[in-house]
């Protein structure tokens, strides 16, 4: 009975406040290979917006979840896309992604973009719906969270 509770009180907590969800501001970026890339090349789909860095070692603890939920949510046209940002120099983000056996694009040199977002650390995630609208933001690296899985619910409607 806690956990339905609980379960009940995320939903509400996460959902309740949906009306007044923020626009997620739009951004443009280059790749590791120097290739464009945009919010607005996802117009009209599901994103989840994954701010990170390689050094960051709770990113790589999320990162195999988001891949997860990215898989599980294929076929309602999610995208996860990474924006990774506060780099040592020389710093190789796709390149990391690569070598960790994932293939979600990863935007470089993302400071500014994060700062718009108010992105105080990593990891840092955002989950956006076909509208643009950002349904819930998570600074966690917790795998086990039910806010996740709820997130990708609503953004895929």
């Amino acid at each position: 009975m806690k956990k339905l509770n609980f379960l009940i009180l995320i939903f509400v907590t996460l959902f309740t406040t949906q009306s007044f969800a923020k626009q997620a501001l739009d951004w443009s970026l280059k790749t590791q290979d120097g290739n464009p890339i945009a919010l607005a090349d996802y117009k009209n789909k599901p994103v989840i917006l994954h701010f990170w860095a390689t050094w960051c070692p709770y990113c790589k603890k999320l990162q195999p979840k988001l891949v997860e939920l990215e898989e599980k949510y294929k076929s309602s046209g999610v995208t996860l896309v990474a924006i990774s940002f506060n780099e040592d120099d020389g710093a190789m983000p796709q390149t990391a992604i690569a070598n960790r056996g994932y293939s979600f694009l990863t935007a470089v040199d993302g400071q500014e973009v994060a700062n718009q977002y108010g992105v105080k650390g990593t990891p840092t995630t955002f989950f956006i719906n076909r509208q643009g609208k950002i349904v819930f933001k998570s600074t966690s690296s917790n795998i086990n969270d039910p806010r996740l899985e709820l997130a990708m619910k609503e953004i895929i409607k």
